[in-house]
């Protein structure tokens, strides 16, 4: 039973399962999958969705030690990959807890090998190249295949992988997207020249799968269509069918009738022009909600849109319900999700609020439960009320 009345987020796996079939079966038989979960699961939780996929996947990818901490913590072995690099080169945790950094300096690497040998126990990496994204990453050139080897050899080190990241191929010229590959493919080129041979080579992004680039290597990593959101508004669509994991619900906790001329939240910059009903909503920029749907946005009650009046608050909003007569307090409120013949998609929210995609369901906050659900039955919860700050009790 959901004991969530306020606001909670319902989470999909069976959805989460459905779009990694689909992207396995648009891809080569026999290449590798890497489920992205950072970012806490690009806000659905990463280890109910680690869990959901883990049959899937060879890999999971973090931001950070930290994230790939928590899954060991609950028992998720597979190996994790950290896409960004560990600040302060402190290397602890990522050889105990058996993680595997992106690596792209020597300095880098010898803290590395140095940790692993305190440890007796060899760490594996993956060699980060900056293909055109300026952000991490070796340039591919013969100086860093040399430098490559130089790392190769160092003691209880295993290259076990090579990546680069795709920034451009959720646009619909691909010239670039396919220079990026080309440019990766000679770079392993000039690494093997120099007997360097990662078993693990990898550039495809979730737009990558999509369009099918650069899915001759060993590996691609699957983000933000794992989640069921598409890349870019430019995708092409109907290259793979996905379905959105996150839902958001709420419920109405008051309903009013205003006269004319009656100002509606901050700033009164909505005034009805006539007798309006209004029901509150408790939610608001607090729990994630963006501002900037204000005057904008709109949710499903009963199936029918209801226009968001005046301000988002931090903690509630008002709605239009004149020409929703069931609309009453207690009544569940859609803010993403289906409801009835209608439904709201996160990119239609970000598209209203400026917003992009990815940010909104990374910026849903901890006041907003999480609820697990597989075959339409509840498998699992997560909130944050009990959260305790130890330094900070008696």
């Amino acid at each position: 039973m959901n004991p969530y009345k306020r606001v909670y987020a319902a989470i999909d796996l069976d959805a989460a399962v459905f779009n990694m079939n689909a992207m396995r079966n648009n891809i080569p038989a026999g290449i590798k999958m890497a489920g992205v979960v950072k970012t806490d699961g690009y806000g659905h939780g990463a280890v109910p969705i680690a869990k959901a996929i883990d049959s899937f996947v060879s890999f999971f990818c973090v931001a950070s030690a930290e994230e790939g901490v928590n899954l060991r913590m609950h028992h998720i072995t597979k190996p994790i990959l950290i896409l960004g690099p560990v600040p302060g080169d402190d290397y602890g945790d990522v050889v105990s807890f058996d993680l595997r950094p992106s690596i792209f300096t020597l300095e880098q690497a010898q803290a590395l090998s140095d940790t692993a040998a305190v440890q007796r126990k060899n760490a594996y990496v993956h060699l980060a190249v900056d293909t055109g994204m300026s952000r991490i990453g070796m340039k591919p050139d013969e100086e860093s295949a040399e430098l490559a080897l130089k790392i190769a050899h160092l003691p209880f080190l295993e290259m076990e992988g090579v990546f680069t990241h795709m920034y451009r191929a959720d646009e619909k010229d691909l010239t670039c997207a396919r220079e990026q590959v080309a440019l990766f493919k000679k770079f392993l080129g000039m690494l093997k020249g120099k007997g360097v041979e990662p078993k693990i080579r990898h550039i495809t992004n979730s737009a990558g799968i999509m369009e099918n680039l650069g899915t001759d290597l060993d590996m691609v990593r699957a983000g933000i269509t794992l989640y069921g959101l598409y890349p870019s508004e430019e995708t092409d669509r109907s290259k793979l069918k996905i379905k959105p994991v996150m839902g958001i619900k709420s419920e109405i906790t008051y309903v009013k009738t205003i006269e004319a001329g009656t100002s509606v939240s901050y700033g009164g910059i909505f005034t009805a022009e006539k007798p309006t009903r209004v029901a509150t909503i408790p939610v608001g920029y607090g729990d994630g909600y963006p501002r900037t749907l204000s005057g904008k946005g709109y949710v499903l009650i009963d199936g029918k849109r209801a226009p968001i009046l005046g301000r988002i608050c931090m903690d509630q909003f008002m709605v239009d319900v004149t020409d929703i007569p069931a609309a009453k307090i207690g009544q569940e409120v859609t803010l993403v999700g289906q409801d009835g013949a209608d439904c709201i998609y996160v990119e239609d929210l970000s598209r209203l609020s400026g917003r992009f995609p990815y940010e909104f369901t990374c910026d849903i906050g901890k006041r907003v439960p999480r609820v697990y659900y597989r075959n339409g039955k509840i498998t699992g919860r997560k909130d944050y009320f009990m959260d305790i700050y130890q330094d900070f009790v008696g």
